[in-house]
């Protein structure tokens, strides 16, 4: 495979672009905006989303997507999860049979409820089972970096992740495979509601003990609602559900984080998205899809609910927390 196409030119396609560089003779990354693309495409950065890295210089930079997914191997969409299936929708008529698909977008769709791979095989003529999907422990900046990262890469067709494994290692970038969908997505999405929970621990001042709690609690949950849809309970436990938990948790690159300790300083939703400049933090819009999806699936998920209250209703954080902990007395036996 010598030709990659990038749908998305956020902080994290621009980042996977230059870390699968070397991989490919031709790279095109495909931005929504027009003068986005033309900025980029001129200074060979993206300095609204990742300043200070450079694209290499068979990186090629465009609003074209006739031209971005000409004679494609492989599509790798990285397009916010709410803009999805518009963007799909644009792509469709020019992509090849011949081309396979990644998703790399962190997410549910909140309409519909619908996992990022599903929205790919509604709109696109593929099946689902052909469509790979990677996740994991990433933060765009040390991905772009060099920085060593492991990464998961799922697919109902083992032959099909294997294919993207070995197109997508790096001597930085090591891909695991898995069959588990289900689990990979859900575990990538879900982990961004968490993340906004331990921020406002931190927002609110409180201590280790209180981001530990909800670190390990968060992740029964998301394992409870990951069983129920079908996936494994095995994969909260690896990289795309542990691992990228804790990183987007206490890092401090974690959009999701940050959204929370401002949150917990009790600054009103509305004004920290002003001041993010179009930077996405999926968390705020996969957490009302948690919440359905777990109505809907009857499934118990206490810290999704008090982080839906606190982000759409109003909710004072230090009022979310002490319901958590006022909640009835239970057993840490493991429940699916």
């Amino acid at each position: 495979m010598s030709r990659l196409a990038v749908i998305g030119a956020g902080g994290w396609g621009t980042a996977l672009a230059i870390a699968l560089a070397r991989r490919f003779d031709s790279v095109q990354l495909w931005a929504r905006d027009p003068e986005r693309a033309a900025e980029i495409a001129q200074l060979h950065e993206n300095r609204r989303y990742l300043s200070g890295c450079l694209l290499p210089s068979h990186v090629q930079v465009s609003n074209d997507l006739a031209l971005t997914l000409a004679d494609a191997d492989i599509a790798l969409s990285v397009v916010p999860s709410q803009h999805l299936r518009s963007v799909l929708q644009r792509v469709r008529p020019h992509l090849s049979a011949q081309t396979r698909l990644v998703s790399g977008t962190k997410g549910i769709e909140e309409a519909t409820l619908a996992r990022m791979s599903q929205v790919m095989s509604e709109v696109l003529p593929c099946s689902s089972s052909s469509i790979a999907v990677l996740s994991g422990p990433t933060f765009a900046r040390e991905v772009a970096a060099g920085e060593p990262t492991a990464v998961v890469i799922a697919s109902e067709d083992t032959s099909a992740a294997e294919e993207i494994q070995h197109a997508f290692s790096t001597p930085s970038l090591r891909l695991y495979v898995s069959r588990d969908v289900i689990g990979v997505e859900l575990g990538a999405a879900l982990k961004n509601v968490i993340a906004i929970g331990a921020g406002i621990c931190r927002g609110l001042g409180l201590g280790n003990n209180s981001v530990a709690a909800l670190i390990t609690r968060g992740l029964a949950e998301m394992t409870r609602l990951v069983v129920a849809c079908g996936g494994e309970a095995e994969t909260m436990a690896g990289l795309a559900g542990l691992g990228d938990l804790v990183l987007t948790c206490t890092g401090g690159l974690s959009r999701n984080r940050s959204v929370g300790v401002e949150l917990g300083r009790g600054r009103k939703l509305p004004e920290i998205l002003a001041g993010m400049h179009g930077m996405v933090a999926e968390g705020i819009f996969t957490t009302t899809a948690a919440v359905g999806l777990a109505r809907a699936r009857g499934v118990e998920m206490p810290i999704t609910e008090q982080m839906h209250a606190i982000l759409h209703q109003g909710k004072a954080p230090r009022e979310a927390i002490s319901e958590l902990m006022a909640r009835s007395s239970k057993s840490e036996m493991f429940r699916v």
